[in-house]
């Protein structure tokens, strides 16, 4: 089968809610790293076969299958189409797959994955906001099918945070702690200058704002989200803004254009768990994964692993018994934030630049998505 390899990645900073980036229509966001990674790669744009984009909720300035929009913006030829895609918060990941997928089947050549989010312009899941006018709950919940097969349980992220807390007796101090040593990563990451070649500034922006200053005293005084939980604001993602995008091209487009692959996509794959648990997606996809692959957790270098909640990651790494020590080195989304539609890509970026900077061979990522699904890609560096 052919190959797929991935030639450059990069992204914007990413913003916090209401920070640097919250005034940035999102077609210019996504637009920013499609021209850096052009500028950054010098493929002639007009050679690439298709624009893959992640975005969630695409109302208002996402409307209008973004991707497309987001490569005119950026001055880029109108001949080559675009397509946005929605697979929850994995969507960028899932760009990637696609993409890769593209390559390997031998019928594209040149395509560029990657995905965007203005959360600060629109709130997560506005097109559920919009489904409560009607009296919804969720977008779904009125479906008779839906009904009968799960009754009226309500889908919610927050839930199944605080139930997967419970069933992997997670406590409040252990996603405390979890949580402040994602900002101290972040916070190190970012004093050594270990993104500095991920990202394209956007003007005089360009350093990641959402780590913070903050310590377990101050997490501990949080009041819970639900009554007698044990999740707080603490240990969740945090709201942000930020695009990503990364070309991935064929063995022949690298002879042509003489291009210099950074990594090879070694495994893509995606499944599937309890839509109600719907966070716990990464346990079941990292093993089917690995089987798929014929390896195991010791054979990986370097994992990212989303932190949604810090309740996913803590419960995903008792199952699979990858060590804390090479998850999310650098930080992750509690302290860097979670744009949702651009995270997939974000990770991949920072991976892929990890796995460089210290010798790496082999990095897995996987992340949780709405729906209880979990996407999984291992790349190997070159």
């Amino acid at each position: 089968m052919p190959e797929a390899f991935i030639i450059d990645a990069v992204r914007t900073p990413v913003g916090r809610r209401g920070g640097s980036l919250a005034g940035m229509h999102s077609a210019d966001l996504g637009a920013h790293s499609l021209s850096a990674l052009m500028t950054r790669t010098g493929v002639d744009p007009s050679a690439v076969d298709d624009v893959i984009m992640g975005c969630c909720d695409t109302i208002g300035s996402q409307a209008g299958d973004v991707a497309r929009t987001a490569w005119l913006t950026a001055g880029l030829p109108d001949e080559v189409p675009g397509v946005t895609i929605d697979r929850q918060c994995g969507s960028s990941q899932q760009a990637v797959h696609f993409a890769a997928q593209g390559v390997m089947s031998g019928t594209q050549d040149l395509v560029v994955a990657g995905g965007l989010q203005n959360m600060s312009a629109i709130p997560i899941s506005a097109a559920m906001l919009v489904a409560d006018q009607y009296g919804f709950t969720t977008p779904f919940a009125e479906s008779p099918g839906w009904r009968a097969r799960y009754g009226d349980v309500e889908v919610s992220q927050f839930n199944s945070a605080e139930m997967i807390a419970e069933k992997w007796d997670i406590s409040r101090e252990d996603m405390e702690a979890f949580a402040y040593a994602s900002h101290q990563r972040a916070r190190t990451a970012i004093a050594e200058g270990r993104f500095a070649n991920e990202i394209a500034p956007v003007g005089d922006f360009a350093v990641d704002e959402c780590p913070r200053e903050t310590s377990l005293e101050k997490m501990a005084a949080l009041n819970p989200l639900a009554p007698g939980g044990r999740i707080t604001a603490a240990v969740a993602s945090q709201i942000s803004d930020a695009s990503s995008a990364m070309l991935i091209a064929s063995e022949a487009a690298v002879a042509t254009h003489g291009l210099t692959p950074r990594a090879r996509i070694h495994h893509l794959s995606v499944r599937g768990d309890d839509p109600i648990w719907m966070l716990t997606g990464p346990i079941r996809a990292t093993e089917y994964a690995l089987k798929k692959a014929g390896m195991s957790i010791d054979d990986i270098d370097l994992f990212e692993c989303n932190e949604a909640f810090a309740s996913v990651v803590l419960a995903w790494m008792k199952e699979t018994g990858a060590p804390h020590e090479k998850v999310n080195v650098n930080g992750g989304g509690i302290a860097l934030g979670h744009p949702i539609g651009a995270t997939g890509t974000r990770l991949m970026t920072t991976l892929l630049n990890e796995l460089e900077r210290t010798g790496g061979r082999y990095g897995l990522q996987t992340m949780c998505e709405g729906g209880g699904q979990a996407n999984v890609t291992i790349i190997e560096r070159l």
